[in-house]
């Protein structure tokens, strides 16, 4: 196939590199600084060129043309482009080497830092050296990476191709380190907690199974730090995050990732409408600050984050907007049906579930703006403190906008009691609906030894980063997104696709 051709060439005129006694892949340089630093010491004019500062540079080939005993190239890195001129006259037999430059090589050039003819800022080169050979093609120039399986699958060549996927996972970076920022300056301390977990607990999910050797016993990777944050609570840390990993052995869509980063906070003497002013200021906030306006243009649709957000009752949004009276079990089982849903596994569902499909599947993909729905069935979250008027329901929220939910939160149970009752009617109950496999009994024994009241939230970061980027898929925002696996073959096959048309400049 094509692209093997192309890597067979590449190779031989590695080795023509190597016969010649010059080293493709090479060591450490002293470089003056970034493309966009060295870019903006140019002068605006030189008398003579031995006046023009002289400058290193490194980066990746992006563009060659070769004109005989004149070659002028294209160096990026991440800061920006400038351009090389590679001049036989100046290199003497020095310029030999240009014979097998290839777009996709790094390149390490010395020389006079000037603007040509053109007003280009250029540096002609003194010197230049081979960094890395590139084997493989990078996708054609002007036409990009389009295969959307082979942009997930081999993000480098993404980010290669694309400057609005780097400049997506460069404010990815941002975004983390602003909500890092912002709850550092509100006094909560960043902490870790186990990966690796006997008990899996925290959220209704399927974990991901492993065995440790040494100890011969299963374990979970988490599904939640919950658990283990509370008993910092317990021990004196009064407001602690956890920004990492966690695991859910469940469905790949548009908005789930088995493996996904989510913050976690707990805050001592706050509850559930504390947790509501956090990450409505946090958000309003990261927009503004990193985007510069709190409307951002999601899937075609205007969604603007400022604060403060609406809060609805889950039970006035049933009634609203899916017309169904939530105190009415045929009325739910009815729109649901109506709208697609196994006959069958709606019969099978009871009250409060009844309510949180009919908000999931009916209600939630019509909100567009950040809306607090809050007061949900105590029973669908065992780890949510009661409401004190209604005990049927939690001091609980979800924060759904653009159609998906972005955080869930709640004032947190603390009585050791009810959390053991309720521990085991989980239990019991069992099935993919139960947020424990067994009673956590270190769990229970923290909170008997006395936790704070408090309130706690769970932020999807992905989810998050979604929003501010405007983007509707999670494998947009994830370097490395959850595939499934391919054979050699696929994989080249894969690559026999790419366009090779930009190629003949340098082949």
């Amino acid at each position: 196939m094509a692209g093997s051709r192309i890597r067979d060439e590449r190779i031989a005129k590695l080795q023509k590199l190597r016969d010649a006694g010059i080293e493709p892949y090479g060591d450490k340089v002293q470089r003056t600084g970034t493309i966009e630093e060295i870019v903006k010491m140019c002068p605006e004019q030189v008398e003579k060129p031995e006046d023009a500062p002289t400058v290193t540079a490194v980066g990746r080939v992006m563009a060659v043309r070769n004109m005989g005993k004149s070659c002028w190239v294209d160096l990026r890195d991440r800061s920006g482009k400038v351009q090389a001129n590679l001049l036989q006259k100046s290199l003497g037999e020095n310029y030999a080497p240009v014979e097998f430059l290839h777009i996709g090589d790094f390149l390490a050039v010395t020389g006079s830092l000037m603007k040509s003819r053109t007003g280009e800022v250029t540096i002609f080169a003194d010197s230049f050296t081979f960094q890395s050979k590139s084997l493989e093609p990078l996708p054609a120039k002007f036409k990009g990476l389009k295969d959307v399986e082979i942009r997930f699958r081999r993000r480098y060549l993404d980010l290669v191709a694309s400057e609005e996927v780097r400049e997506r996972f460069i404010l990815r970076s941002r975004i983390i380190s602003f909500v890092r920022s912002f709850l550092g300056k509100r006094g909560f301390l960043e902490v870790e907690t186990p990966m690796l977990q006997p008990i899996y607990g925290g959220a209704a999910a399927r974990p991901f199974i492993t065995h440790h050797n040494a100890l011969d016993m299963d374990l979970y990777l988490r599904i939640s730090p919950e658990t283990y944050l509370k008993r910092l609570l317990v021990g004196g840390l009064d407001r602690v995050y956890d920004m990492n990993k966690s695991f859910r052995n469940e469905g790949i869509d548009t908005s789930h990732n088995p493996e996904f980063t989510m913050v976690e906070m707990y805050q001592a003497y706050a509850d559930f409408e504390d947790m509501m002013e956090l990450v409505e200021t946090l958000v309003s906030e990261a927009a503004k600050t990193l985007l510069g306006s709190t409307v951002i243009n999601f899937d075609g649709r205007d969604v603007d984050v400022a604060a403060p957000w609406p809060r609805r009752r889950i039970t006035d949004l049933i009634r609203d907007v899916a017309k169904a009276d939530p105190d009415d079990d045929d009325s739910m089982r009815a729109v649901l049906v109506k709208a697609g849903m196994d006959k069958d596994k709606v019969a099978a569902l009871g009250h409060d579930y009844l309510i949180k499909e009919v908000m999931d599947e009916l209600v939630e993909p019509t909100i567009v703006n950040p809306t607090f729905v809050t007061h949900h069935p105590a029973s669908l979250n065992p780890l949510a403190r009661r409401n004190r008027q209604d005990p049927t329901l939690s001091d609980r929220f979800e924060v759904i906008v653009a159609g998906f939910e972005l955080a869930n939160a709640f004032s947190e149970l603390n009585d050791p009691l009810e959390q053991r009752a309720r521990f085991e009617e989980q239990v019991q109950a069992g099935g993919d609906e139960a947020c424990c496999n067994e009673v956590d009994e270190d769990y229970v024994s923290a909170l008997e030894v006395g936790m704070p009241p408090a309130g706690g939230m769970g932020i999807g970061i992905d989810r998050l980063i979604m929003l501010l980027t405007g983007q509707s898929s999670i494998r947009e925002i994830v370097l490395f997104p959850s595939l499934k696996k391919k054979t050699v073959a696929e994989i080249a096959a894969d690559m026999e696709a790419l366009d090779e048309g930009d190629e003949a400049e340098t082949e």
